[in-house]
């Protein structure tokens, strides 16, 4: 499956997920995205940041994504999760990859969580 089948089909096409982009680990490329979905580099800087573990910053300012602040509600070892009002973000790093997924009013921020945290654990079971 290529990468960009996996945002259309696993991600959004769940209907957990409206929109979607996997970027390499490092951050310094991007894999596939949904149209219009847009992480600065800057963005993907702080993503990073907050993956490895650094997390005051973003719990203080906010993590950015797609020009939009979002506040920092849970930090775990593989994962950033995020709100702005009832949209949100649930961000993923697998071994090779990470995957970020925002979801909107009207769907259910567990459900976004599940979606984006099984196709995680498949890349990682395929190496990825």
């Amino acid at each position: 499956m290529s990468w960009q089948a996996y945002i259309d089909t696993s991600l959004v096409g769940s209907g957990h997920i409206d929109k979607g982009q996997i970027l390499s680990a490092a951050g310094d490329s991007v894999w596939a995205t949904s149209s219009g979905f847009t992480i600065s580099p800057d963005e993907v800087k702080e993503i990073v940041t907050g993956l490895s573990g650094k997390t005051d910053k973003l719990y203080g300012e906010g993590l950015h994504i797609g020009g939009e602040k979002y506040v920092l509600t849970k930090a775990e070892d593989r994962s950033l999760y995020a709100r702005k009002g009832r949209d949100g973000v649930v961000i993923v790093k697998t071994t090779q990859a990470i995957l970020v997924g925002h979801y909107k009013d009207g769907q259910i921020a567990g459900n976004a969580a599940q979606t984006v945290e099984q196709l995680a654990d498949y890349l990682i079971s395929t190496g990825y």
